[in-house]
């Protein structure tokens, strides 16, 4: 009886905490979403219209993100957010923290702007042990010249988070181009390899040492 109940209970975990951990992820990023104009423009509704409901603040957010990015798709709205931009850089703190803030969000919805060229595998820490990288770039003629050898700049992202990670300079001839885009990449890191391929549902068996 205690073997069968431990079965449903791990059965049941198996369920539940996926399930329970991404509705709160859900629930947490709309309730953030909804504060950050929600509650500037919550007593100005209230106090004008005398109504207001949960999600106003979200949909006010959404049609101005919508309008930040018509005004900078148009030229003059381009040329407004350049010198925006250089006005920030030289504001202290701001100067700092913005640009990374800024690389972060390329990297999120912007994959290919952000530099990523493709999804990698090199040898790493050791020869014989494998890892997925993400390829940005390849060094300056400089370091190549002063290395001997043509380099290429590598981002070794870290378990459960991709967006931190190492950067190493790789020789071309030791890195391997993987045919998965960097969303499947980025699902076997978070998940810490436990999803394979393109089904986040259906992890790929085990083969090899593992298999049973």
């Amino acid at each position: 009886m205690r073997r069968i109940l431990k079965t449903y209970f791990v059965s049941g975990l198996a369920v539940f905490v996926p399930l329970a951990l991404a509705v709160y992820v859900f629930v947490w990023i709309m309730n953030f979403a909804e504060s950050l104009l929600g509650k500037y423009i919550k007593p100005l509704f209230l106090e004008y219209y005398d109504f207001y409901f949960w999600g106003m603040g979200i949909i006010i957010l959404v049609v101005v993100i919508l309008l930040c990015g018509f005004i900078v798709a148009q030229y003059l709205g381009k040329v407004v957010h350049q010198v925006a931009e250089r006005m920030l850089v030289r504001v202290p703190i701001l100067g700092t923290i913005y640009p990374a803030f800024k690389e972060i969000s390329r990297f999120l919805f912007r994959e290919h702007a952000a530099g990523i060229q493709k999804v990698v595998m090199i040898q790493w820490p050791r020869p014989g042990v494998y890892a997925i990288a993400f390829l940005t770039s390849r060094v300056s003629e400089n370091i190549a010249v002063a290395a001997g050898r043509p380099l290429c700049n590598v981002m070794i992202p870290t378990v459960p988070n991709p967006l931190t990670g190492f950067v190493v300079m790789v020789p071309e001839e030791e890195i391997t181009p993987l045919p998965i885009s960097i969303e499947d990449a980025v699902k076997i890191i978070v998940s810490g390899g436990v999803i394979n391929g393109t089904d986040p549902l259906k992890p790929e068996p085990p083969d090899g040492p593992l298999a049973v």
